[in-house]
């Protein structure tokens, strides 16, 4: 936009720059307008989550399909003798788990009704670094509270209190409250990214969610047979990109790896001495481009056959036989 401006007497046309064609006004309320969109689309799909059994406990949930199936955390329901679902509209409903898997903490129950009921959709896009993300959940029945924040990382990981690894989640900025467990993390176009799980308590600033590519793998497994089966290696790691001067080095066709960041005591990996820095380059000669391909490999491969590893170690490959074994529930 041009603007005119007065100097000693004489008009004078200002072109105005493009970072100042907008004024902070203009920007405040596009922000704005774009939550208010997620928010009206999928916050009446999210629930809240009422677990009955040797201890109660609260937690959300989201809506992904109009016959009722629903996505939490495992959690939130594991050992629930009765589950209490509430819409955001007051419909109340008890619900069904349908299953779990501890390891990607993630729940499928399901809610029957011949009402159809408000659903939200899953993303097929990944999430890059500084994208803006919605945290919508039932924090102490709270209805559809609202988090803002970005994305800070891919593909960390924690180590849970009964010492498992999980693996390839995000962390973001948008505070999660009590409540907030098995809520939708959601993008710009109101699509579901990831699933709300933890907090690092007295910290600010650091969430972690389940990315929606680890859920399209889980739900169908619990859907199927109420579980997921893995052959397990007990490590938890990160998807790197291989340096070139390996690639030269080695003739590897891999371009993608696996970076060891830690391994589990005593687990298969650890007695297969892998260590904390190795990248995984390939399985048994296939090669890897993330740790979901990892994971879907070993989810059919048969528990306590050996598999063989392709590692970079600093400048050497090798190879390394492991023994996965049964992941318990």
């Amino acid at each position: 936009m041009n603007r005119l401006t007065l100097v000693a007497g004489k008009k004078y046309q200002e072109q105005s720059s493009p970072e100042n064609s907008f004024s902070d006004d203009e920007l405040l309320d596009s922000y704005s307008a774009t939550i208010i969109t997620v928010v009206e689309r999928v916050g009446p799909a999210v629930v809240n989550i009422i677990a009955q059994g040797n201890r109660s406990g609260a937690g959300s949930g989201v809506l992904i399909s109009p016959d009722g199936y629903i996505i939490t955390n495992s959690h939130v329901v594991h050992r629930a003798q009765m589950i209490d679902v509430i819409l955001t509209d007051g419909r109340h409903y008890e619900a069904t788990l349908i299953g779990e898997d501890t390891l990607s903490d993630l729940a499928v129950l399901r809610v029957h009704t011949s009402d159809n009921v408000p659903f939200a959709s899953m993303s097929d896009s990944s999430l890059r670094v500084g994208q803006l993300v919605v945290a919508i959940g039932n924090p102490l029945g709270f209805q559809s509270s609202v988090t803002t924040g970005v994305v800070s990382s891919n593909g960390r990981f924690w180590r849970t209190k009964e010492g498992r690894l999980i693996e390839n989640i995000i962390q973001h900025t948008a505070p999660l409250n009590p409540g907030n467990s098995g809520g939708p993390l959601v993008n710009s176009r109101g699509q579901v990214v990831g699933i709300n799980t933890a907090i690092i308590l007295g910290a600010q600033g650091i969430s972690f969610s389940i990315p929606s590519s680890t859920i399209k793998w889980v739900i169908p497994k619990l859907l199927t047979s109420g579980k997921v089966q893995r052959s397990y290696l007990g490590i938890g790691g990160r998807d790197i990109h291989i340096p070139e001067h390996h690639n030269r080095l080695h003739h590897l066709e891999a371009r993608q790896g696996i970076e060891i960041l830690a391994t589990e005591k005593n687990g298969p990996a650890d007695r297969a001495k892998l260590k904390e820095g190795d990248i995984i380059a390939a399985i048994n000669g296939q090669t890897l481009t993330s740790i979901d391909d990892l994971h879907r490999y070993l989810s059919e491969w048969p528990i306590g056959h050996a598999v063989k590893l392709t590692i970079l170690r600093g400048m050497i490959k090798k190879e390394v036989f492991v023994y996965p074994t049964d992941l318990p529930q």
